[in-house]
């Protein structure tokens, strides 16, 4: 099996200077760092102990940062070096990472011969890949090189599962190689037992916890004077379709609630010009985010174009619906909401994360909906609500992440003791 997956990452990678120019045409990559990727290293190597990290995305950056911030008032840790796949994850790590000991690289291509050029390069201490972030043969070569490898905050979904079964003795052999998984959720601890991993400890999902030192979660002044006096909810991580029924919910309040506004935040931003057409249709007053043009005050929603953001509009909407949820994806993380004391509404569809949702539902935090009138119900009542009961949830779901955070730095800090 091993043979085969060399084999389809070379020709993979034989096409992969076309791939990634096509897709810095289409914007997805970055022009002048794409070449990252083919693991052409430009960045130099410092003396002492450096550690790795590789986070896929967005989500997995965030969640990490409160660790990074713990990692880094280590003394004997020289550099911290992240790797993430997207462009939109490098953006954040320039807006939220200031640290001149934490570095970031675009993750190169599994094949062969990268894996080994970039170990050789960057002689890591300690390697922690996060989440799902599953690359064989760069999993095989840290485990030849005999580098500590960590698999921090392990989320295996049942789909993932079914697919890694139907290959038991090479899922065997890749995550056999980790000498510790830190699980974020029973299910997952339950699939890496089921793998032979040995040792495996179910601490919670680090996306519970919160960063310190974070840049500022308010929005500036102008906007949030355009939102002064609205009733606001919002509408995150959506997907193709998903606009549509928010909107229509939205027409729907309307009829019972003065002073609405739905804040709109696209999964993928690049759809913004494709969304307005569709709002514009419905006879929808829509204003895009960082707009120069004049905010009406009768403007219905609120586009957000751009990334980073969307903590902040969390941090002034009472309820948010997460996409990704009513087409069948599986669904989108519902913890950041959280954190900030939204009520959360969800579709049917929520498979990838469907422990976090049964803890939120079980604690009336989260609420499954299937139609418009199902939602709208929902958020006459939470618009209507007085009351801090969003105080009380943040400083609830805080608590938790902190006591997360704590057990999985304790963690973390044994296992480098331990391997020093």
């Amino acid at each position: 099996m091993l043979r085969i997956y060399k084999l389809l990452t070379s020709v993979v990678c034989f096409f992969a200077p076309i791939i990634l120019k096509i897709r810095i045409y289409r914007k997805k990559e970055d022009e002048n760092r794409y070449t990252e990727k083919l693991c052409i290293i430009k960045k130099k190597r410092t003396a002492g102990k450096l550690v790795w990290f590789h986070a896929a995305s967005v989500g997995e950056l965030m969640s990490i940062i409160p660790i990074l911030e713990k990692l880094e008032k280590i003394k004997e840790i020289k550099t911290i070096l992240i790797t993430t796949n997207t462009t939109s994850s490098s953006r954040i790590f320039e807006k939220k990472i200031k640290s001149k000991k934490i570095i970031h690289q675009f993750f190169p291509f599994d094949k062969d011969i990268f894996t080994k050029k970039f170990l050789s390069h960057w002689l890591p201490d300690l390697v922690i890949f996060v989440e799902s972030e599953i690359w064989p043969n760069f999993i095989f070569n840290i485990k030849n090189k005999k580098i500590p490898l960590i698999l921090l905050n392990a989320r295996i979904t049942t789909k993932t599962y079914l697919r890694w079964k139907k290959i038991p003795s090479f899922a065997k052999l890749v995550f056999g190689s980790f000498d510790m998984c830190l699980s974020q959720n029973k299910e997952t601890e339950k699939y890496l037992k089921s793998f032979g991993v040995i040792k495996i400890k179910n601490l919670g999902n680090l996306k519970f916890s919160k960063s310190k030192f974070i840049s500022s979660n308010k929005l500036n002044k102008n906007i949030l004077k355009m939102f002064q006096y609205k009733k606001i909810w919002c509408a995150s991580s959506t997907h193709d379709g998903e606009e549509i029924f928010c909107s229509k919910t939205h027409i729907e309040l309307k009829k019972k609630l003065k002073n609405i506004i739905l804040v709109i935040i696209p999964r993928h931003i690049y759809r913004c010009d494709e969304i307005v057409e569709e709002l514009n249709k419905m006879n929808l007053k829509v204003h895009i985010h960082g707009s120069q043009s004049k905010f009406n005050l009768d403007t219905d929603i609120y586009l957000v174009n751009t990334f980073g953001e969307t903590q902040k509009f969390f941090n002034i909407s009472k309820s948010v619906f997460l996409g990704g949820s009513i087409i069948n994806h599986g669904g989108q993380n519902p913890i950041e909401p959280t954190r900030m004391g939204c009520s959360i509404y969800h579709g049917p569809h929520i498979n990838n994360f469907k422990e976090v949702y049964s803890y939120l539902n079980s604690h009336n935090i989260s609420k499954k909906i299937n139609n418009i009138n199902n939602l709208k119900k929902f958020l006459l009542k939470d618009l209507t609500l007085k009351g801090n009961r969003s105080q009380k949830l943040k400083k609830r779901i805080n608590t938790m992440g902190q006591s997360i955070l704590k057990n999985i730095d304790l963690e973390i800090k044994k296992f480098i003791v331990s391997h020093k």
